[in-house]
């Protein structure tokens, strides 16, 4: 069983800093309502970041394998927190945008599916506490 380990430090006010099994560091603040300077990623914010990297490795990764590659591809994420404490994303909507000449919508149709159905764990880890909502957009360079 694989295991990660990941160590954060607060540096000072509401800033931490967390490593990253890559070796890469990142800040997190609270932004200025809350106490902090806005100088870093917010923490629930940064869930989202993940949930779009996971899921966006999967499709690159499939597409390139299906021979579809796009020229554009982007993935926005909209979620709506809970109003009691302690708050957490409750509805979560995942848009993925393809771009390109030469679109394949089947094969970008599969490669999405099998992300967010079998391969992304950040998705599954979402579903546990979470409405999870996707939708495919097509752009035509």
């Amino acid at each position: 069983m694989a295991t990660n380990i990941v160590s954060t430090t607060w540096k000072e006010n509401m800033q931490f800093e967390s490593d990253n099994p890559s070796g890469i560091s990142l800040t997190m603040d609270a932004g200025e309502e809350s106490g902090g300077e806005g100088k870093g990623y917010r923490p629930k914010a940064l869930m989202l970041s993940s949930l779009a990297g996971c899921s966006g490795l999967d499709v690159v990764s499939l597409l390139k394998k299906m021979h579809a590659e796009v020229a554009e591809f982007r993935i926005d994420i909209t979620a709506e927190l809970t109003e009691e404490h302690p708050k957490f994303y409750n509805k979560v909507k995942v848009d993925y945008h393809f771009s390109d000449t030469e679109l394949q919508p089947k094969k970008i149709q599969k490669a999405v599916n099998l992300s967010v159905t079998k391969y992304c764990g950040v998705m599954e880890m979402f579903r546990q506490f979470a409405e999870v909502e996707i939708e495919i957009f097509l752009h035509e360079l």
